[in-house]
């Protein structure tokens, strides 16, 4: 069976979960137990799984197919994912002291260590807007070890109140892909803060 990254991710280092919840189109979906919030257009599946603690997937037709990953409020001195070996194999920390445009790397390096593999390449990064404050969107493509399937995936990411809030769509490169960026783009544009975020 294929596994997307953050699939794989949830598999190797989550511990035992509840089941997947349906999100349902046209409600407000506050994510990642943050003030991130996003208002769906469609129906979505909430993983029960989460890759860390600050952080939520979900995906259309499973996460093999289209994986749609938020991390919300990530404070100076965490990682995106759940520690998979803290003494030999540390995973990168945010920091707020960070730029904008180091995030992208820090997803990669977190990637890296967390999925044990080389093929992950950062492919653009250009500035944009997440919830009204500047951000970075960027792309990239990588694939897992032992996998012949390549991923692309797109990011945005923002620093609010020192915070890290980041939105990424990963799915393979054939077909999923192009198929569902739309919809992940569509629901980046409706993210907003709660009130006393920023």
């Amino acid at each position: 069976m294929i596994a997307s990254a953050t699939t794989a991710i949830l598999l190797a280092v989550a511990p035992a979960i509840a089941g997947n919840t349906l999100v349902k189109q046209g409600v407000a979906a506050s994510v990642a137990r943050s003030a991130l919030t996003v208002m769906p257009d469609r129906e979505w599946n909430r993983m029960g799984a989460r890759p860390g603690r600050r952080s939520e997937t979900w995906t259309l037709d499973g996460a093999t197919l289209n994986d749609l990953t938020f991390y919300g409020a990530i404070e100076t001195g965490k990682t995106l994912f759940r520690k998979v070996d803290r003494k030999h194999r540390p995973l990168p920390r945010y920091s707020s002291r960070m730029l904008l445009t180091d995030i992208p790397m820090l997803l990669e390096n977190s990637y890296r260590i967390a999925l044990g593999t080389s093929l992950m390449t950062i492919d653009t990064v250009q500035p944009t807007l997440l919830a009204g404050s500047k951000a970075v969107r960027f792309t990239y493509t990588c694939t897992r070890p032992g996998e012949d399937v390549e991923r692309r995936g797109e990011a945005v990411a923002a620093i609010i109140g020192r915070k890290l809030f980041m939105m990424s769509y990963e799915a393979p490169a054939i077909f999923y892909f192009d198929r569902d960026l739309a919809a992940f783009r569509r629901l980046v544009a409706t993210a907003w803060l709660a009130e006393g975020t920023r």
